[in-house]
C-alpha cells in the first residue's frame, strides 16, 4: 500500500509574511496521537501546571486552558491577565474570554516555547494548541503520515519530562 504524505507547510505566512525555510529550521519533531477520525494530540508541559495532552489545532487562533488550570498557573504565578477577546467558535456563537499570558509551554518535551497568550475557556475544556504557540514555532508542518508536528526556533526543555507516545495505528484520511 502507498502511503502518502499530507503536510502543511505554515512558514511565516502565519505571522503576515512569507520567508524561504532555512536548512537550520525544522530541527524539533514531535510525535502526533491520532484520536479519532481527524483529531491531534501532542504531550506537553505547561509552567505552574505540569504534563498536558495539548490538541493541535491550526484553526484556532490561540492556546486554550480551562478554568481550572488557571487557578493552578495564577496560584503558581505562571499566569497575568492581558486582555479580553471576543472569539466566534467553530460553531458559529460569539463568546468573551479571558487571555492570560503563561510563562511557558514545552511541546513533546524538547520545544520550549516563553511567553505564550491563552485564551480560558470555562469549565474542564480540553487544551488546545493554536496559532498563538504554533506561531512562535514557524515554520512549521503538520505531517498526517507520520503523524508529527515538525518545529522551528524551539529553546531546548530545561527538564521537563513529558511523556511521549507513538500511534500504533494509522488513519487514512484522504487516498
Amino acid at each position: 500500500m502507498k502511503k502518502r504524505l499530507l503536510s502543511v507547510l505554515f512558514a511565516t505566512a502565519c505571522m503576515g509574511g512569507v520567508a524561504v525555510a532555512g536548512a537550520a529550521e525544522f530541527n524539533t519533531s514531535v510525535p502526533m496521537k491520532v484520536k479519532g477520525a481527524a483529531t491531534f494530540y501532542v504531550p506537553g508541559h505547561i509552567d505552574g501546571l505540569g504534563l498536558v495532552e495539548l490538541m493541535v489545532d491550526t484553526g484556532s487562533g490561540y492556546m486554550t486552558i480551562n478554568e481550572e488550570a488557571l487557578r493552578e498557573l495564577k496560584r503558581t504565578n505562571n499566569a497575568r491577565y492581558v486582555r479580553d477577546l471576543r472569539g466566534i467558535l467553530a460553531n458559529g456563537s460569539e463568546m468573551v474570554v479571558p487571555v492570560y499570558r503563561l510563562t511557558a509551554v514545552n511541546i513533546g518535551g524538547n520545544c520550549r516555547i516563553n511567553d505564550v497568550e491563552a485564551a480560558v475557556f470555562p469549565g474542564k475544556t480540553r487544551f488546545i494548541l493554536g496559532l498563538s504557540v504554533l506561531q512562535k514555532a514557524a515554520p512549521f508542518i503538520f505531517s498526517l503520515e507520520p503523524a508529527s508536528l515538525v518545529l522551528s526556533h524551539c529553546a531546548p526543555g530545561t527538564g521537563e519530562r513529558v511523556a511521549v507516545t507513538v500511534p500504533t495505528t494509522t488513519t487514512t484520511l484522504a487516498k
